[in-house]
């Protein structure tokens, strides 16, 4: 509730035209990078734009785009209650071009908090981080360098060189994702050694994950939607690959099943220990936000997988 009124009165304001997103109060932002950020682009606009998408609701209620991101920071939000030393660095979708920062964000950290799982937010940059569908021009653009995947590693190195001072297990830090954000756990799950130049300490810690969470995710085929029989090649599963755990709706309209059999498949073939849940219905972009069909429970199924996997105390 505290996040919502705190983006209400951001969007009430008099004479706000593009007001910046912040968290809710009592959580600060952090800069990932503490000098000059790798690859930097300008932004297209007004940094951190937000837009309250009231026209594409979800479960009743709008949801909150922020774009322009060119200074990623993260967010730590305390778990609640008893602390299992369990973090989850989360990653919003949006398709590289967005982020939806409370749908896919703030309101995954209000569960995983409740769980006692530390949460950090990662407004990681977009637009153009990753690959991305150019409606203009019907075809996926791929950059030449992922910016968002050197705004993960940089997190999670920086996680696990703070993980004291955070109360953290530094051998329980996992990643969750949606949509394009679990394209992006497929990425830091897959690619051990960072793409960027090292900094400082921090990147001197391991960048690869302890487990893996992705739900729906995107650009998992050779060529998008063209091709679904084989797996992305920028996906390089092996043997440092973590335990995963994948959902998907087999009536998502934007991220077609096929990415998540994909992936499954490739995991499974590398011996990397996978769970993965399919369901008739739910479509995309649910979040957490509790619909008539039974996906959207999906929380509980983490939850009951993290036990399993010794990340938290079972059920």
């Amino acid at each position: 509730m505290k996040n919502i009124l705190y983006i209400v009165a951001a969007f009430t304001c008099a004479n706000v035209q593009a007001a910046a997103w912040q968290p809710a109060i009592g959580h600060t932002q952090l800069p990932i990078w503490p000098g000059a950020i790798p690859d930097a682009k300008p932004a297209t606009g007004p940094e951190d734009e937000m837009t309250l998408r009231e026209e594409k609701p979800v479960a009743g209620k709008p949801w909150l785009e922020v774009v322009n991101v060119t200074r990623p920071t993260m967010t730590i939000y305390a778990s609640k209650g008893r602390n299992t030393g369990a973090a989850v660095i989360v990653f919003p979708g949006g398709g590289y071009r967005v982020l939806a920062m409370d749908l896919e964000g703030t309101e995954v950290c209000d569960w995983l908090t409740s769980i006692g799982v530390t949460c950090v937010l990662l407004k990681y940059r977009v637009p153009g981080s990753g690959p991305y569908w150019d409606i203009a021009r019907n075809m996926r653009v791929i950059p030449k360098i992922p910016t968002a995947l050197q705004d993960a590693q940089r997190t999670l190195g920086l996680v696990r060189h703070r993980a004291a001072e955070w109360n953290i297990d530094p051998h329980k830090i996992g990643v969750l994702g949606f949509s394009a954000g679990g394209h992006l756990v497929a990425s830091i799950s897959t690619h051990p050694k960072r793409i960027y130049t090292p900094v400082d300490k921090a990147d001197e810690e391991s960048c690869r994950p302890d487990f893996a969470v992705t739900l729906y995710p995107g650009h998992m085929s050779v060529n998008y939607k063209a091709d679904l029989s084989k797996l992305n090649p920028t996906i390089r599963v092996g043997s440092q690959t973590p335990p995963t755990f994948l959902l998907h709706a087999q009536d998502d309209p934007v991220d077609p099943v096929e990415f998540s059999l994909l992936y499954h498949a490739a995991l499974k073939k590398a011996d990397v220990p996978v769970e993965m849940h399919l369901f008739a219905q739910g479509g995309h972009a649910f979040g957490l936000r509790p619909t008539k069909f039974p996906i959207t429970k999906w929380p509980a199924l983490v939850e009951t997988w993290l036990g399993t996997i010794g990340m938290i105390p079972g059920k």
